[in-house]
C-alpha cells in the first residue's frame, strides 16, 4: 500500500511537469526571522532547481483574511501562496477563498512511504491547509529592567514588574490570558469566552494595563522594542524570541508560562489562473517535503509538523547549537501551556474583532 502511494505521488509530479507552469510567484509571509527562514531553508534551493522563475514576498499575512477577501471581490488575486495560522486557513477555506487539495496526491510522502496525511496527522485542521510548523506566542523580557517573572500573571502586575508591555493588537491570545490571570481555570477559558460577559470580562482585565501597552501588528515589533529597551515584557512569536536572545545576544529571556500553541501553514488562494496553480501546487511538493521542513528548524525554533521530519532537526545552521531544547514542545519548556482553538476563533473571531477593536478606540 505504501509502495503504491509512493508512486502515485511520483506520478503526480511528473504529471505536473507537463502542465504549462507560471514563472514568477508571490509569497505572503510574516516577514522578519520567521520569513527569512522560510526563504533560506524553502525558496532558495527552489529557485536553485528552477532558475527561471522570479519570486517576491509580500509580509501582509497578518491581514490575509481582509485581503483575500478584497482580491476575491475585485477578481484580482495577486497572491501565489500564503503562509497562514491555522484558524485563519479554516475561515479562508469555509469561505471558498484557499483551495481545497488531496493532502496524499499534492504532497510528498514520507521517505518510508507513510502518505502525508498520516505524516501531518491531526494538523490538518482544514481540507485546503497545509501544516508547516508547530510554534508558540508566549512572552520574552529584558533581564536586565525587570526580575525574572515566573508565570504570565506578571505582565499584568504593574507594581513588581513595572514598565511598558507589548501585546499584539488583536483579541487572540490576549483575550485567553487575560481570562486566566482574572482567574478562570485554564480549561473553562473558551467556555467563558464564548459568552458576552466572558468576553466584557476579559476586555475589563486588559482596561487594568492599557495605558502601558504598545500594540503591535507585525513579529518582528515586540523583539525590537524589547532589543530597544522600549518595553520590559511582550508577547511575541517563540522563534522572534530566540532570534533575538541567540542571534541578536540582546539581554533577553523566555516566560514559556501560557505559551499558547498554534499551527502555521500554507494555503493556494482560489482565484489563480491554472499555471499559477500548477506552480503553487509543484512548489509546496517541494517546501513541505520530510527533509525541507526539518531544515527550516536549522534556522528558527519552531517544531516541524511531519512525524518523520522530528528525528532530522539538528543545530541551527549558522549558530551551530542544537536546537530541540529552543522548541516550544520541549518537555522543559511546556509545563503549562495553552493549546490554541482553531475552532472557537474561526467561529467568533469576526465578531470578537470589531468589539477588541471598539475597545481600542476607547480612551
Amino acid at each position: 500500500m505504501k509502495r503504491k502511494l509512493a508512486i502515485t505521488a511520483a506520478s503526480m509530479a511528473a504529471i505536473s511537469a507537463q502542465v504549462a507552469v507560471a514563472d514568477d510567484m508571490v509569497f505572503v509571509s510574516w516577514g522578519g526571522a520567521y520569513q527569512q527562514s522560510q526563504h533560506r531553508a524553502y525558496v532558495e534551493p527552489y529557485l536553485e532547481m528552477n532558475p527561471n522563475i522570479s519570486a517576491t514576498w509580500d509580509e501582509s499575512s497578518a491581514e490575509a483574511v481582509a485581503k483575500l477577501r478584497a482580491m476575491n471581490e475585485a477578481g484580482n488575486v495577486t497572491w501565489d501562496v500564503v503562509d497562514a495560522v491555522a484558524a485563519d486557513a479554516i475561515r479562508l477555506c469555509d469561505e471558498g477563498l484557499a483551495l481545497e487539495i488531496d493532502h496524499d496526491a499534492l504532497l510528498a510522502p514520507a521517505p518510508d512511504g507513510t502518505p502525508a496525511s498520516e505524516d501531518f496527522g491531526d494538523l490538518i485542521v482544514s481540507e485546503c491547509f497545509i501544516p508547516q510548523i508547530v510554534y508558540s506566542t508566549t512572552f520574552g523580557y529584558r533581564t536586565d529592567l525587570i526580575d525574572a517573572p515566573t508565570d504570565v500573571c506578571a505582565v499584568f502586575d504593574l507594581e513588581t514588574y513595572p514598565g511598558r508591555r507589548s501585546l499584539e493588537k488583536r483579541p487572540v491570545n490576549n483575550l485567553e490570558w487575560a481570562l486566566y490571570c482574572d482567574g478562570v481555570a485554564k480549561d473553562e477559558i473558551y467556555d467563558v469566552l464564548a459568552t458576552e460577559e466572558g468576553q466584557e470580562r476579559a476586555l475589563a482585565k486588559l482596561d487594568t494595563i492599557k495605558s502601558e501597552v504598545i500594540w503591535w501588528s507585525a513579529g518582528a515589533d515586540t523583539p525590537q522594542l524589547l532589543a530597544d529597551g522600549e518595553v520590559v515584557i511582550g508577547s511575541t512569536y517563540n522563534g522572534r524570541l530566540f532570534s533575538v536572545i541567540e542571534e541578536q545576544k540582546q539581554p533577553v529571556a523566555i516566560l514559556w508560562d501560557m505559551q499558547v500553541f498554534d499551527l502555521d501553514g500554507w494555503i493556494i488562494p482560489t482565484g489563480l489562473s491554472d499555471d499559477r496553480v500548477a506552480r503553487a501546487k509543484d512548489f509546496l511538493y517541494f517546501a513541505t517535503d520530510t527533509q525541507r521542513l526539518a531544515d527550516q528548524a536549522k534556522f528558527i525554533s519552531y517544531g516541524p509538523a511531519r512525524l518523520s521530519s522530528a528525528p532530522l532537526v539538528g543545530k541551527h545552521a549558522d549558530l551551530g547549537i542544537d536546537m530541540a531544547p529552543h522548541m516550544p514542545t520541549d518537555p522543559n519548556n511546556a509545563a503549562n501551556t495553552l493549546l490554541y482553538n482553531y475552532e472557537f476563533w474561526a467561529d467568533y473571531r469576526d465578531d470578537i474583532d470589531a468589539k477588541f477593536q471598539a475597545w481600542l478606540a476607547q480612551s
